[in-house]
């Protein structure tokens, strides 16, 4: 495997229990558009036998993480078989594994398919998949921007989680990672700008903003290619697809896939004082 890494840096609550020797760490997966069936391509490349690959890369790792994140598009098309499919691929996994609502996504078949860590939900309706959980001292938080089909593949982040949102960026506390499907901002790619945005990503950042010093990332996915975007002392980073890339360029392209990518995933160390994000990339066969 090949990596590459930054580092992200800022003003981290340091009143929280020193992780130099121990980090909380993990890795964060995305877009694995599982099917219905063993065979199921998607932009030229099957999507099983590359998460198969990386549940093995991830599995054997020097790094042991905490847990794994995936920040959605678990499916396709969000039917029970998929899902059936995806459960048991990701069950190889011998940590705890979290999961965003992607927009191919249906929250109430990953609640009854799929499952997660330990967690406390935002709500009991099993059509969202909005929670936070902790890990020695660090606040984790998941939100569902999925919106109504006919704004697909935009996302909305709902106001009751917004106004959550808003709440514990006000309050004083530990440090916070944040996990959503969708980028918050324009990418500078006329096709994803116009098409895969959240649609209230503005006002979500605002709600971030109090609590800009403790925030350790915000991670998403959606975009399929690894990027970094760093407003206001927030760092926004996306992580490669699990089997297909697009090319994210400021240009207009004929195609947004990028074949000579390769899958990956992206390791996250949770330092005292800053953040390190590493890539790793996994060989197609």
């Amino acid at each position: 495997m090949r990596r590459s890494s930054f580092v992200q840096q800022n003003s981290l609550d340091r009143r929280t229990p020193d992780s130099s020797m121990n980090p909380v760490t993990f890795i964060h997966i995305t877009d694995t558009h599982i099917g219905p069936t063993a065979d199921y391509s998607r932009h030229g490349f099957a999507s099983e036998p590359a998460l198969v690959r990386m549940t093995r890369a991830i599995e054997s790792f020097p790094v042991r993480p905490d847990f794994v994140v995936h920040t959605g598009d678990i499916v396709t098309d969000p039917d029970p078989r998929s899902y059936e499919r995806a459960a048991r691929l990701l069950a190889d996994l011998s940590v705890p594994i979290y999961f965003v609502n992607g927009n191919h996504d249906a929250a109430h078949y990953v609640h009854e398919y799929l499952t997660t860590g330990p967690r406390i939900d935002w709500q009991s309706d099993p059509g969202r998949l909005a929670y936070e959980f902790e890990v020695r001292g660090e606040r984790f938080v998941v939100l569902d921007g999925r919106g109504p089909d006919e704004i697909d593949p935009h996302g909305i982040l709902p106001a009751e989680q917004l106004e959550r949102v808003r709440e514990i960026c006000r309050t004083p506390g530990p440090p916070i990672t944040f996990f959503i499907h969708f980028p918050l901002f324009p990418l500078n790619s006329p096709w994803f700008d116009r098409n895969m945005l959240l649609l209230n990503g503005e006002e979500l950042h605002a709600a971030f903003l109090p609590a800009s010093g403790r925030i350790r990332g915000v991670f998403f996915g959606h975009v399929h290619q690894s990027m970094q975007m760093t407003r206001d002392g927030i760092t926004y980073t996306s992580a490669p697809s699990t089997f297909a890339q697009f090319r994210v360029l400021p240009v207009r392209e004929e195609s947004l896939d990028n074949p000579s990518y390769p899958p990956g995933f992206n390791l996250v160390q949770c330092m005292p004082g800053y953040t390190i994000v590493q890539q790793h990339v996994v060989p197609r066969s």
